[in-house]
């Protein structure tokens, strides 16, 4: 055994179960499939569209001549 090991009292064992353990959080994180990000985004609601409002585009273009209206 190692003198780091030694010193620091860990047994093979224990520090293989401390890496396996370290391994599989680590692939439990790398593929959880929750992505809360995915659900809790709504859009935008009232008061944004209330402030970023804009007139409704006009049915004849600006151009006279190009289109009349029926």
């Amino acid at each position: 055994m190692s003198d780091f090991a030694l010193s620091s009292g860990l047994s093979g064992r224990s520090f293989r179960m401390r890496i396996a353990e370290t391994l599989r959080r680590l692939l439990r994180d790398w593929f959880d499939p929750y992505r809360p990000e995915l659900h809790y985004m709504r859009g935008p609601g009232p008061k944004w569209h209330e402030k970023h409002a804009q007139e409704a585009p006009s049915a004849s273009p600006d151009f006279p001549g190009l289109y009349e209206p029926r």
